[in-house]
């Protein structure tokens, strides 16, 4: 990325019943929004009995993406961060769904796991609401999920997401809007049973403050305010007057609610079983709401890329602490893949400085798998990559990681690639065979300085050139190179060296 800082960035969350963008300026260091556009898509209400998204759900999200793309499509790379959550983390069809979108967006977008997501809402949430309590309990409704979040300053330090949602428990106890007290506590009973597990780590005695993220407790604060049920946020004794409303009514339309927005109505009522749930099982007696969410902690995500604290390589610096890999090794390949780098123009400019990146991620990664076991530990280390909650990472992240360090030794396979996003389908292979390169080239693991040598990549034709007599005196490299050449082979890429 270029040195110079972007005047406006700009993320948008693709949740499960609302999508919403927020533009911002950048000066001095200061963010100043400028623009927000939110529309209620209810993009969870499209999966049918297979998980599939239906076609008129992906029209009318596509429809809003194409107005928000004419925001956003002329921003610089790196400046926007878009990201699906629990219905593009569910829909088989998503892949196709998400080529479509990002035609529209002019922008990639990528899918997070429930854990990444809470901490994200966390940092939008510290970044919109000022606290003195020491321990702070976050909360968020989503179309799909709920995230719950234990924090202390910027920290999180226990995150869990539930698989319940506004629109999911709407769809599935409230059919066609229809309200009755037995489905308000069938609904009840399977929001309890799902927060059983966190009834300890998250209880009200483990925290000093109880703040709430989302539409749908933005939407039950302002009701509660507006009836006079409560006058300081979200209360137990608001909620209960409120359920006790919900449960004179047969149909969401009977609820005549001041200050409720008519869209939320379809999925007010799953809301409301959902925050009256967590109240229950979690003994909270009162609830601030923010106005801080995803989008806002997306912002301040995408500032620390901006400003070179990427929260990514904190994760990475974590993983090698754990795993006590070989550090001295890791910078000695780091080395020689910026000196391979260097020499070759593979890359498009924009997506240089993510490419070296991941390479340093990967030559600090690739041995974790070590850990468990030695045998085939190049697979160990791809597996725990791919499925550990890991901060900052997208699942595309993940994904090209652990592809990267799966086929660092031994076998060469495209397989993994070609399931990647572009333009890492096709940047991938060469990325893990720059890094088979560098580990053949340090095969004894000594801090010796390497050859100057040449390297040209040209299509599926890679030749190293290395100093007269070198090779001669360094035959367990050559021997290596000769496996090298035969591995790439299988995978139609031709490796001469002399």
């Amino acid at each position: 990325m270029s040195e110079q800082l972007p005047e406006f960035v700009a993320a948008i969350d693709l949740g499960s019943n609302s999508f919403h963008m927020i533009v911002c300026r950048l000066k001095d260091g200061k963010l100043q929004t400028v623009d927000r556009l939110k529309e209620m898509v209810r993009l969870a209400s499209g999966l049918d009995k297979r998980n599939n998204l239906n076609a008129e759900t992906q029209q009318r999200a596509l429809n809003c993406l194409e107005r928000f793309g004419q925001r956003i499509r002329s921003f610089p790379p790196n400046t926007v961060r878009i990201v699906g959550t629990n219905t593009l983390r569910t829909a088989k069809n998503a892949r196709q769904f998400i080529s479509k979108a990002e035609i529209a967006l002019g922008h990639p977008i990528h899918i997070i796991a429930g854990i990444e997501e809470a901490r994200l809402i966390y940092q939008g949430v510290i970044h919109s609401l000022s606290s003195n309590a020491n321990l702070r309990f976050v909360m968020d409704i989503g179309g799909g999920s709920t995230e719950y979040i234990i924090g202390s300053g910027d920290e999180p330090k226990i995150k869990e997401s539930l698989n319940m949602g506004c629109v999911s428990i709407s769809n599935c106890y409230f059919k066609k809007g229809k309200i009755s007290p037995e489905l308000f506590n069938a609904a009840l009973i399977f929001a309890e049973q799902e927060l059983e597990p966190l009834q300890i780590d998250f209880n009200a005695k483990r925290w000093d403050e109880a703040i709430g993220a989302s539409g749908s407790l933005r939407a039950i604060h302002k009701v509660l305010q507006a009836t006079g049920w409560s006058n300081n946020g979200i209360t137990h004794s608001g909620l209960n007057k409120l359920v006790n409303h919900i449960l004179q009514c047969k149909h969401y339309n009977d609820l005549k609610l001041p200050d409720l927005d008519e869209e939320r109505l379809p999925v007010f009522v799953g809301g409301v079983v959902i925050v009256y749930a967590t109240f229950k099982i979690l003994n909270i007696k009162q609830m601030t709401v923010s106005d801080g969410a995803l989008r806002e902690g997306l912002i301040h995500d995408l500032l620390g890329r901006i400003y070179h604290s990427d929260i990514r390589s904190d994760t990475v610096q974590i993983l090698t602490e754990r795993y006590q890999t070989d550090t001295q090794h890791a910078a000695r390949l780091k080395h020689c893949i910026q000196y391979i780098l260097r020499q070759i123009t593979l890359f498009r400019e924009e997506h240089q400085e993510s490419v070296t990146q991941f390479m340093d991620w990967a030559a600090a990664l690739h041995e974790i798998g070590r850990d468990i076991a030695h045998n085939r530990y190049h697979k160990h280390s791809a597996y725990i990559i791919k499925n550990a909650d890991l901060a900052g990472f997208s699942t595309q992240d993940q994904m090209l990681l652990a592809s990267i360090v799966k086929w660092h030794r031994r076998k060469f396979s495209l397989d993994d690639f070609e399931q990647l996003p572009a333009p890492w389908d096709k940047y991938a292979p060469y990325m893990c065979i720059i890094l088979r390169l560098a580990i053949v080239m340090h095969r004894n693991r000594h801090d010796i300085e390497l050859p100057k040598f040449k390297i040209s990549i040209l299509g599926t034709q890679l030749e190293l050139k290395f100093p007269d007599g070198w090779l001669d005196d360094a035959p367990l490299t050559a021997a290596d190179l000769k496996f090298e050449a035969e591995y790439l082979k299988n995978c139609n890429f031709k490796l001469k060296f002399s």
